[in-house]
């Protein structure tokens, strides 16, 4: 596609998405819809600076594939049988099913159960995310081709079994509520500290919608705990921002923030709803257990009156439910408060995360703590290889260049 083309479907993202979306589920094949899609807006690149932009973009899109769609099933074999498919376009009704909202229906009729949860959650960010596969690789901390196959196996599956983009009813909904969760989710890390090393460091946008979405899908699921969970740790991580960030750009690590500058509201309705999902007694998940260590960290009024012995035991449950290596280096942090950075680094060092940049960060700051500053030198040289975000490069960067014989 032109210069000019990528301009137009990165203004028009948002359609892209509901366009693909919108015409696999009604096609039934996935590479046809990108096609058709793709085809849509050439047609745009080649018509709109002449004729104007329309008053409504995406029904124009929409309107453009539609017609090509019907040209192309006409022609393939089965002239009959294709041709009432593709007349369909124009007749069926959407289904709304259960949700009203057009991005999170697209979201849960992506989440499909039939695929692998990494599989549907990486395609959801692809197709309706607006996320890059470089970002998405980085969400999982695998390489970009690695990511890429995932992607395209994921597409296969779809066309070989004949999946159908179906908009799920409400009884299909606590089926697909985990992979959406995991979508919100990664949309709202990348968001709150972007990956993207050409990039602004925090993206507010996706945040925000993240935050939006997981509203709708708890007054979808009000009884859900780990749907109050992910939306309390949003919240409580949201109401952060705007002390994470210098003036000139640098990221400011959770003990030298602001907290002044933490927006009040978020944290107290955060903290109400992890007080509400205690209150249950009900055995809580992942993202109730994330919450609630971010309510300790948000509720103490400086980072020295911060309850480390319930951080501690709230990482313990964690690993309990999620023993990954990622949690296990969090969970050092708040080892290293209680027991000392000794005792942490023994239980960082040895992780499966060489290419992950908060690892070698982690080891840096571990090292520096106990004098051994070569060693921290050659960590925080690795973080800042690593890092894609161009606040935390200069974080750790300034971190570095602060030790003694630097």
């Amino acid at each position: 596609m032109t210069g000019v083309g990528e301009a137009i479907v990165r203004a028009h993202r948002e359609e892209w998405a509901r366009l693909v979306a919108t015409l696999a589920r009604r096609i039934g094949d996935l590479d046809i819809a990108e096609e058709m899609a793709a085809e849509a807006f050439a047609t745009a690149v080649e018509r709109w600076p002449v004729d104007g932009v329309p008053p409504n973009p995406g029904a124009w899109l929409t309107t453009t594939a539609q017609r090509k769609a019907v040209d192309r099933l006409r022609r393939e074999a089965r002239r009959e049988e294709k041709h009432q498919e593709a007349l369909m376009l124009y007749d069926a009704p959407e289904p709304l099913g259960a949700i009203d909202d057009d991005r999170l229906r697209l979201v849960f009729t992506c989440c499909h159960p039939a695929l692998a949860m990494e599989a549907r959650v990486a395609l959801t960010l692809r197709m309706v995310g607006g996320l890059t596969v470089p970002e998405i690789a980085r969400a999982f901390l695998v390489q970009e081709p690695a990511m890429g196959r995932r992607i395209t196996r994921a597409k296969a599956k779809i066309k070989a079994a004949r999946i159908p983009y179906g908009v799920p009813f409400r009884e299909d909904l606590p089926a697909r509520v985990a992979g959406v969760l995991t979508v919100l989710y990664l949309i709202f890390n990348e968001g709150y500290l972007t990956s993207d090393p050409e990039g602004e460091a925090v993206r507010a946008d996706l945040t925000a919608e993240a935050i939006r979405l997981t509203r709708l899908v708890r007054d979808l699921l009000p009884g859900d705990g780990e749907v109050a969970g992910l939306l309390a740790l949003m919240l409580l991580t949201e109401a952060r921002r705007a002390a994470r960030v210098s003036a000139s750009g640098e990221l400011v690590a959770l003990d030298e923030q602001d907290r002044g500058a933490w927006d009040r509201g978020l944290i107290a309705e955060g903290h109400a709803l992890v007080r509400a999902r205690i209150a249950t007694g009900e055995a809580p998940g992942r993202y109730q257990i994330l919450a609630a260590i971010n309510a300790v960290h948000t509720d103490a009024p400086d980072a020295r009156d911060t309850d480390w012995s319930q951080v501690l035991a709230l990482y313990d449950q964690l690993a309990r439910l999620d023993p990954s290596p990622i949690v296990r280096l969090n969970r050092a942090i708040a080892v290293a408060e209680l027991d000392g950075p000794q005792v942490a680094l023994a239980e960082v060092d040895g992780l499966p995360l060489e290419e992950y940049h908060a690892f070698h960060a982690t080891r840096a700051h571990l090292l520096r703590r106990l004098g051994r500053g070569e060693e921290a030198r050659a960590a925080y040289d690795r973080a800042i290889a690593l890092a894609g975000n161009t606040a935390e490069r200069a974080y750790l960067t300034r971190r570095r260049d602060q030790l003694p014989g630097a």
